[in-house]
């Protein structure tokens, strides 16, 4: 009998050991943050800039239009998730 108790003792201690393992303390806790993709813009000329003579209000007005520009991007660098310390939040 006390064989048999002494089994049940240490079966019983071996099937809660592994429980009591994996309980571990909190180090440090992270955010997922997205980095956004990164691009180089240049300007290309679209249209040139001119100066053009109308009729307003019974007068001869020279006016000025200023050079259009296209704006062309370039992918510089991909967007991608970085981790960031973070205070820890409580489950």
């Amino acid at each position: 009998m006390k064989k048999l108790t002494i089994a049940a003792i240490v079966a019983s201690a071996a099937f809660a050991a592994p429980a009591f393992a994996w309980e571990g303390k909190v180090i440090a806790c992270y955010d997922k943050v997205w980095v956004p993709a990164k691009y180089s813009t240049t300007h290309v000329p679209h249209k040139k800039a001119k100066t053009v003579w109308e009729h307003r209000n019974g007068q001869m007005v020279e006016i000025y239009y200023p050079a259009v520009m296209k704006e062309m991007k370039t992918l510089v660098k991909e967007g991608y998730y970085i981790k960031r310390k973070a205070p820890c939040r409580a489950n």
